[in-house]
C-alpha cells in the first residue's frame, strides 16, 4: 500500500506539492491527472524516493521512502520518468536485461523468460534484435516500459511492488496506448503490484484506471473512482476549458472567439 500523509514539496524556493493525503490500494492502477505544472511529475519522484518531502511521510508497504537505501528501493519500484536517457548501442534485448539488475540472485532462464513476457504485453517483440538507438521515438518508449515492468514483475516475486510511470502514453500511437494501459490494469489485478501512472488523456484514465488522483497548483483536488472523480465540471475546473459528456466520452472544447 502506498500512502502519501500530509506531503509537501519544495523545490528551487516554489512549493509544489502541498499537504497530500493519499492512498494507492494494491492490485490497481491509479491515473495521475493534471495541467503542466501541477505536482505529477514531483508527486511521482516522491513516490520513487528520489525527492524528499518538506513535510508530511510517503510510505510503501511500510517503508519511508525517502530514507530508504537506493538498493533496497530498486528492488521495491520501479520509475519511468519522462525522458529516459541511453546512448549506449545496446540491442533492445540488452536494454530490457537492465530491468533484472537489481536481482541478481534470479536464475538466468527466469529472467529470460521474464522479458519474453514483457515484451509482449508491450508489442516489442519484433524489435527484440535491432540496436535500441535506430529506434523510433515510440518504439524507445515501449522498450523502456518493457525494461521497468522487468523490474516490477521481479520485485513483485519477492513481495508488493510499487510500478511509477510519467507519461508512460506520451510517445506511442493510439493502438499502443489502448494495449499498454489493458496491459498494465491486468497485470496490476494479477501480481502484488500497485501503478501510478501521470496521464493527459482523461478517456483513458476512465477506461483502464480503477482510481484517479487529480492535482492542480500542487494541492489534491480529488481521489478515488475515476468516474467520481473525472466529472466535466471539475475537469473544467481544473484544465479552464469547457468540458462536455459524449456518449460515455469527456471532450474537450474551445470556446468561439477571434481565433475560431
Amino acid at each position: 500500500m502506498l500512502i502519501f500523509s500530509h506531503v509537501s514539496l519544495i523545490r528551487d524556493g516554489r512549493t509544489v506539492l502541498s499537504g497530500i493525503d493519499a492512498t494507492a490500494l494494491p492490485h490497481g492502477l491509479i491515473a495521475l491527472l493534471g495541467p503542466n505544472g501541477a505536482g505529477k511529475s514531483s508527486l511521482l519522484a516522491v513516490a520513487a524516493g528520489e525527492l524528499a518531502p518538506a513535510g508530511g511521510e510517503c510510505e510503501f508497504d511500510q517503508l519511508p521512502l525517502a530514507r530508504t537505501h537506493a538498493n533496497t528501493l530498486a528492488r521495491r519500484r520501479a520509475l519511468l520518468p519522462q525522458q529516459s536517457s541511453l546512448e549506449f548501442d545496446f540491442s533492445v534485448r540488452e536494454v530490457v536485461r537492465l530491468g533484472g539488475t537489481p536481482f541478481p540472485d534470479i536464475p538466468g532462464h527466469e529472467l529470460e523468460g521474464l522479458i519474453d513476457s514483457v515484451l509482449q504485453l508491450t508489442d516489442a517483440e519484433s524489435l527484440t534484435e535491432r540496436r535500441y538507438l535506430n529506434l523510433s521515438g515510440g518504439e524507445r518508449q515501449r522498450v523502456q516500459l518493457a525494461r521497468v515492468l522487468v523490474q516490477a514483475c521481479a520485485a513483485a516475486a519477492q513481495g508488493p511492488a510499487l510500478l511509477l510511470l510519467d507519461e508512460p502514453t506520451a510517445s506511442l500511437d493510439p493502438r499502443h496506448q489502448h494495449m499498454l494501459l489493458a496491459g498494465l490494469r491486468e497485470l496490476a489485478r494479477k501480481l502484488p503490484i500497485t501503478v501510478l501512472a501521470s496521464l493527459h488523456d482523461v478517456n483513458l484514465a476512465l477506461t483502464y484506471a480503477e482510481q484517479s488522483w487529480l492535482l492542480y497548483e500542487g494541492r489534491l483536488v480529488a481521489a478515488g473512482k475515476s468516474v467520481d472523480v473525472l466529472t466535466p465540471e471539475r475537469l473544467a475546473a481544473v484544465f479552464q476549458l469547457p468540458v462536455r459528456r459524449v456518449e460515455d466520452q469527456l471532450v474537450f472544447g474551445l470556446a468561439r472567439g477571434p481565433l475560431a
